[in-house]
């Protein structure tokens, strides 16, 4: 008995289905997780640092206003002396050291500044405050002053503290790295919130890790664009990022101009007047004359005067509200005629100029007031509970006995070449300008490749040696 033979078929075997195209939000998850998870876990204690900091600085302002009552204010009285004997009187009781500059009581019950440099005792880049009645002529008292906003002791130890953490030049380095990073991580954590389904954001009906993350997620959104306001306005006055945007800001014509204390005027550059060394203030009633000329031409108050550098210098009168509408016109007087030989109006700054002005007086407390010194508080809270919520979440990973493993590396080897060559093209540019991204972004990745190489070989003699 035969058997017919098996039937022939031109058919190919079956071959595999294709694996599915994986989504662009699928790739790029996992690297924007490590990416959150490591510069979340390292630059923490700096953001920490600067949160808890700032806080204490936004509630300064406050604070100073209580602290130093005696020496800002005074009941209000008829009529204000005239400005040079109010001068007259805080020279008469503190001759020492040069008047730097005059600020007349810019309200009924306020008192007039005179400020001294040169005072033994008091740093080069800080003055001494005479607090001067101007009803009376009484001199209330004197203080250290430091910076543009009139910082008393209080807030110029605070605003220290937040900056550079008393270590000068070397300790602004911290709060560099702190701003340098705050809106990348701020940015990576949005992105893998709304990378979450809708129902896994909930926070309530939740418990563990779970309540955790979603608590350091709804807070996280809510907060992240100011932090990268705050990120972007820190980075202005830095070390070596703010240098850069400085640089950029000069070649696109957009520096911030200064009036000219010259006869003749020309504004020029973003260097400043003279700060009043060459000749002392105090008695001259030319300061009369001088205040009258600026307020002709439209400077009401607050105002500084700040007398001339030499003989051929004029004064410069300049406004200093940095509060909503912001007062920053400015006038050089000559100060033999009493004309006004320069002027320059707000109005005519560039506008990277006026931005700049606004989102420093907006990171510093000042541009609206209380309101604005209660939002950076919050700000200040929202990230230190973060940190907080962040540090626990890791702890839970790890099941509430120890920190748990960091989030596998090589993410980055899925992502198409189309999406990771213009993202590290667009990372080198951005880690130029902003060196204290740049460098420790480059370190992590140098170091983290080394572990790599060092694992795999590891593994791979492993597996020799069990092959043999």
């Amino acid at each position: 008995m035969s058997t017919a033979p098996a039937p022939t078929t031109d058919a190919s075997p079956q071959s595999a289905a294709p694996a599915p195209a994986r989504s662009v939000r699928s790739v790029l998850r996992p690297l924007i997780l490590r990416l959150h998870f490591y510069a979340g876990v390292l630059v923490a204690p700096f953001l920490l640092v600067a949160a808890t900091t700032g806080l204490l600085y936004a509630a300064s302002f406050q604070a100073e206003k209580i602290l130093y009552a005696h020496e800002l204010t005074v009941p209000a009285g008829d009529h204000k002396l005239p400005l040079s004997e109010q001068v007259a009187a805080a020279r008469k009781a503190h001759p020492e050291g040069t008047v730097s500059a005059v600020r007349p009581s810019p309200e009924a019950d306020a008192t007039t500044r005179v400020l001294l440099s040169g005072v033994p005792g008091v740093g080069p880049d800080h003055s001494l405050a005479v607090f001067v009645d101007p009803y009376t002529a009484k001199v209330r008292g004197s203080l250290e002053q430091y910076g543009s906003t009139g910082a008393l002791p209080l807030r110029t130890w605070l605003d220290g503290l937040h900056g550079n953490l008393h270590l000068g030049e070397s300790g602004r380095l911290y709060s560099e790295l702190a701003a340098s990073w705050l809106w990348v991580i701020a940015g990576g954590g949005l992105a893998l919130w709304f990378g979450r389904r809708r129902a896994q954001r909930k926070v309530r009906g939740t418990s563990g890790r779970r309540r955790t993350l979603g608590l350091h997620g709804t807070v996280g959104v809510w907060a992240a664009v100011g932090f990268v306001f705050l990120s972007a306005t820190g980075l202005t006055w830095s070390t070596y990022a703010g240098a850069n945007i400085d640089t950029l800001r000069t070649a696109l014509h957009q520096a911030t101009p200064s009036i000219s204390a010259a006869a003749g005027g020309d504004h020029g550059g973003h260097h400043g007047s003279g700060t009043g060394a060459g000749k002392d203030a105090a008695t001259p009633r030319e300061l009369d004359t001088i205040l009258a000329a600026a307020r002709a031409e439209g400077l009401d108050d607050p105002v500084e005067i700040v007398p001339p550098a030499d003989a051929s210098s004029a004064y410069v009168v300049k406004q200093i509200q940095r509060s909503w509408p912001e007062k920053q016109d400015a006038v050089a007087v000559d100060p033999a005629s009493g004309k006004v030989v320069d002027e320059l109006r707000f109005a005519d700054y560039p506008l990277l100029a006026k931005l700049t002005r606004w989102g420093i007086d907006a990171h510093t407390g000042t541009l609206f007031g209380l309101v604005n010194q209660i939002a950076l508080m919050a700000l200040a809270l929202s990230l230190i509970l973060l940190i907080v919520w962040g540090y626990r979440m890791w702890w839970l990973r790890g099941r509430a006995s120890a920190f748990g493993r960091p989030i596998p590396r090589g993410a980055w080897q899925h992502v198409p070449p189309q999406i990771l060559v213009p993202a590290l093209a667009t990372v080198a540019v951005l880690g130029y300008f902003v060196p204290l991204l740049g460098i420790p972004l480059a370190v992590f990745i140098a170091v983290d490749a080394l572990l790599g190489e060092i694992a795999h070989r590891k593994g791979r003699r492993t597996r020799d040696g069990q092959v043999a």
